[in-house]
C-alpha cells in the first residue's frame, strides 16, 4: 500500500503499558495518505490517516469517517481528534471517500468498507490488535460508521464479518435515510435501496455489536438517535445512549479533540472497558 512519507512525532510522558494505566500518554506517529485503492482511485478521497501511539503494541483502534451530508468534508479537519486519541493508547484513522453528487449510495459505504479493511491490514503490521477496532463517524459519517455496523453486506464484500468490529460509537449520525436537499442526488431513485441504506432498516439482527451513541442538546437528530437506541435495545443489542449539554450539531465534534470533552472520555471509557454509565 503507497503512502506518503509524512511523520510527526509529538511529546511523550513516561508511563507503563495502555493496559496497565490508563493515565500513560504516547507520543504519536502521523502517517499521512494511505492510499486504500489503487486501481482508478481519486486522487484525494481515496486516503485515510493513520494516528498511531508510538511505541505501543496491541493497542486498539477508532475508525472515523467525517461527515458533511455525504457532499462534502474530509479526514483533514481531525488531526487534533486523532492526536488524542493516540497519545491515550488508541490509534485514529481518518478516512476520505467519495462525495455527492459525484457519486451516490452505495459508493459512499462501499469506500467506507474498504478503507476499513485496508486500515485494519496495515494496522495489524504495526501492532495493533484487529480485535479492538471500533468504529466511528459524525453526522454523515455517523451514519456510514452505523451502517457499516449493521448491514454486514459491505464487510463481507472485502472478506469480513460484523465480528471485526467491536463496537459502533455515532456521533450526532442519521439513521433513517432519504430526506434532505435534493435527496436523489445522494441516494438516487431505487426506493428499495434507499430503505437498505437506513441503519434503521437492520437493527432487527440481534448480533450486532454494541453501541455507544451520542447527540447534542442543540440539535434536530436527537430523535433519531433516541428512536434506533431504543429500536436496538429491542432488539437485544446493547446500546447507550447520551445526549450532551450545551453543544449542537459542530461543537459536538470539535469539543471532542479535548482529551477532558465527555465525548472523548465517554469514547475512551468504552473502549477500555469502563463503565462510566451514570
Amino acid at each position: 500500500m503507497r503512502y506518503a512519507a509524512v511523520v510527526v512525532l509529538l511529546a511523550i510522558v513516561a508511563g507503563p503499558g495502555f493496559a496497565d494505566d490508563k493515565t500513560k500518554k504516547y507520543e504519536v506517529e502521523v502517517v499521512k495518505d494511505v492510499r486504500y485503492i489503487e486501481k482508478d482511485a481519486d486522487d484525494v478521497r481515496h486516503k485515510l490517516d493513520l494516528y498511531l501511539p508510538k511505541g505501543a503494541k496491541g493497542y486498539p483502534v477508532l475508525f472515523f469517517v467525517h461527515g458533511g451530508g455525504w457532499t462534502a468534508g474530509s479526514k483533514d479537519g481531525f488531526a487534533g481528534h486523532g492526536k488524542t486519541f493516540a497519545s491515550n493508547g488508541v490509534a485514529f484513522v481518518a478516512i476520505n471517500y467519495r462525495l455527492s453528487p459525484k457519486v451516490k449510495h452505495p459508493d459512499h459505504i462501499k469506500d467506507t468498507a474498504k478503507a476499513f479493511a485496508v486500515a485494519r491490514k496495515e494496522l495489524e503490521g504495526r501492532g495493533a490488535d484487529v480485535a479492538q477496532v471500533y468504529v466511528s463517524g459524525h453526522s454523515a459519517g455517523g451514519h456510514l460508521c452505523a451502517l457499516l455496523a449493521t448491514d454486514e453486506s459491505y464487510l463481507k464484500a472485502h472478506g469480513l464479518s460484523l465480528k471485526d468490529i467491536k463496537g459502533c460509537i455515532p456521533i450526532s449520525g442519521v439513521f433513517t435515510v432519504g430526506g434532505g436537499k435534493n435527496p436523489s442526488n445522494v441516494w438516487g431513485e431505487d426506493k428499495e435501496l434507499i430503505k437498505k441504506a437506513s441503519p434503521m432498516s437492520h437493527v432487527k439482527n440481534k448480533d450486532l455489536p454494541p453501541f455507544l451513541i451520542f447527540y447534542a442538546e442543540g440539535e434536530r437528530l436527537g430523535e433519531q438517535a433516541e428512536s434506533f437506541t431504543s429500536a436496538l435495545n429491542k432488539a437485544g443489542v446493547t446500546a447507550e445512549l447520551k445526549r450532551i449539554k450545551d453543544r449542537d450539531h459542530g461543537t459536538i465534534m470539535r469539543n471532542a479533540a479535548k482529551p477532558d470533552d465527555e465525548v472523548t472520555v465517554a469514547i475512551l471509557a468504552l473502549i477500555r472497558g469502563e463503565n462510566k454509565s451514570k
